[in-house]
């Protein structure tokens, strides 16, 4: 019904920037699901990372992340983004987009993984020291 795929990981060295994209494609339209990126390393639980409202005036971080990531969409392209700046070594993980439908609010920025209702595949960043 949904599908997400993301692009644009990679191997990268410490301060460099990476910029994740991932395309939606679905019945529903794009503008109707709260959008966010999450990672998960190896050995480890998948956690959150940023994530945008529905009409993208909203947005919320992870603290690891502020002023570092930033997180946007493009309803025309049916696409969101992840701008990852000044990256570290912490960063690299698989990066995961997902997508959650909300009709309620075109202001909620889910940050629970619980949230969403459909994922993408994941793209893999790493960043050397």
């Amino acid at each position: 019904q949904v599908q997400l795929v993301e692009s644009g990981g990679g191997l990268v060295q410490a301060g460099g920037s990476l910029r994740l994209s991932c395309v939606f494609s679905g019945r529903t339209p794009f503008s109707l699901y709260a959008m966010g990126w999450f990672r998960q390393a190896p050995r480890q639980e998948r956690e959150f990372v940023a994530a945008v409202s529905r009409d993208g005036s909203q947005t919320a971080y992870a603290d690891s992340v502020k002023g570092r990531f930033t997180i946007s969409r493009d309803n025309a392209k049916n696409t969101v983004y992840l701008q990852m700046n000044n990256l570290k070594p912490e960063d690299t993980a698989v990066h995961y987009c997902a997508a959650d439908f909300y009709v309620a609010s075109a202001y909620y920025t889910p940050t629970s993984s619980g949230a969403y209702d459909y994922w993408g595949q994941g793209t893999q960043v790493t960043v050397s020291s």
